[in-house]
């Protein structure tokens, strides 16, 4: 790998169940906090029946962690 390669580091978040854990709540809140951390949604992880099971984030690594 050059020196120019982009590294990229995984966040995943699982959407938050109502009380009845059928329906997804709406996870904005979170979904700006992971933004405003630089985190770029890329990607879903399904369940195999169907629902979304994860989000699925990245962003270049060093954006303000302590990795090399």
């Amino acid at each position: 790998m050059s020196d120019d390669t982009v590294r990229w580091e995984y966040e995943t978040l699982r959407p938050p169940r109502e009380a009845t854990r059928k329906e997804a709540s709406d996870p904005k809140s979170e979904l700006n906090e992971l933004g405003a951390d630089g985190w770029e949604l890329v990607g879903t992880v399904e369940y195999t029946g169907g629902g979304t099971k994860y989000l699925v984030f990245k962003r270049p690594r060093g954006n303000g962690d302590d990795d090399p």
